[in-house]
């Protein structure tokens, strides 16, 4: 009996760097959370792709919508990759392991800064569409907009796919008690691995600096319009606009700034043999879930910035939401047209004794 539970206990405890177990125990919870995200996340981003992207009249009509379309299909793609790293959490095949490593991480990191960058494009957009009204400058342009989303893709994609070739021509044998990629990667897959984590890191802090400049700045200007007392119109677009940069500054803090935390002392640390290494690697998971969680999220932001998109969520709310909605208007014709009909009588006598 001991016997059973002892190798019971070394399957479901595996080592990360040699010296200190994993226990595997708690990969249940990670298939529970990452299914859920993934059916949530699919659901909403294909609903969002729909709009965007089947629709037979629809023309871009502004560099913000160009954003928005980049951004939802990079989301869509992060949820197609959930399956690879659940079934991962669910399996113990070293030929899974391998095709997470292999592919499943870097399309997840790939799609997961591509939603980083643009999402610092929609704030840098928005925040131009204040000091520029007009929309004359050249980056509020459709077409600087398309060159600029086609440059991120491209920028990108080429670091994701020497990764991949690089892991597969560098490849270490198969060995049966490996669980985190790490020990998977060769050592010219896992410096340049840090290579690139480092650059993305960097990219990280840069799109996290423009935001909070862009939120202060815009803040600052509504501040000013309140003191000096501008038209209600002008200050009402800037409260406005001030609620949307906060929101895009909330949603990018809450789901990439713990990872970003966690993920390069985890690079550098994973493997010196202390209990810090285990710590981090239980830290990196659940920060890449939080992270994950945005593809959740990002339909807000396409609430509140696109008013088409907006019309549409409300034509597709159930029913009920909308006779609630529609009752109180009803009641209001109902009253108006009693009041017109109860003053119609008093008119005429009014004019027959004139």
């Amino acid at each position: 009996m001991f016997r059973n539970m002892a190798d019971q206990t070394s399957v479901n405890r595996l080592t990360v760097d040699g010296c200190h177990p994993v226990n595997t125990s708690v990969h249940a919870f990670f298939i529970l959370i990452y299914s859920l995200v993934f059916l949530v996340g699919l659901l909403l981003n294909s609903f969002t792709m729909k709009f965007y992207f089947c629709r037979t009249h629809h023309r871009v009509s502004s560099s913000l919508t160009v954003y928005l379309k980049n951004l939802t299909a990079a989301d869509f793609l992060l949820c197609l990759s959930l399956p690879i790293r659940i079934t991962n959490y669910a399996s113990s095949s070293t030929t899974i392991l391998q095709l997470h490593c292999s592919i499943g991480i870097p399309v997840l990191y790939f799609n997961m800064y591509t939603s980083i960058l643009f999402m610092g494009y929609i704030a840098a957009n928005r925040y131009l569409k204040i000091i520029h009204p007009s929309g004359t400058h050249m980056l509020q342009t459709v077409r600087a907009a398309k060159i600029l989303s086609g440059i991120t893709w491209a920028c990108l994609l080429a670091p994701t796919i020497s990764f991949i070739i690089t892991f597969f021509i560098t490849q270490k044998p198969q060995i049966s008690d490996l669980r985190h990629c790490d020990s998977v990667f060769s050592a010219s897959a896992s410096l340049l691995g840090k290579g690139i984590h480092t650059c993305l890191g960097i990219i990280f802090l840069v799109v996290l600096i423009s935001l909070v400049f862009f939120y202060y700045n815009t803040s600052h200007r509504v501040l000013l319009a309140q003191q000096r007392r501008f038209s209600s119109s002008n200050s009402k677009k800037l409260v406005k606009s001030r609620k949307n940069m906060l929101l895009l500054v909330c949603v990018f803090c809450v789901c990439f700034i713990p990872y970003h935390l966690v993920r390069l002392p985890y690079i550098f640390l994973l493997n010196s043999h202390s209990l810090v290494s285990v710590v981090l690697f239980y830290l990196n998971e659940v920060t890449i879930m939080i992270s994950v969680f945005n593809v959740c999220l990002d339909p807000l932001i396409y609430c509140f910035l696109c008013k088409a998109f907006r019309a549409q969520v409300n034509l597709r709310m159930p029913s009920r939401f909308a006779q609630i909605n529609i009752q109180p208007v009803n009641k209001e014709r109902k009253s108006s047209e009693e009041q017109l009909d109860t003053l119609t009588p008093v008119t005429m006598i009014q004019t027959s004794e004139l």
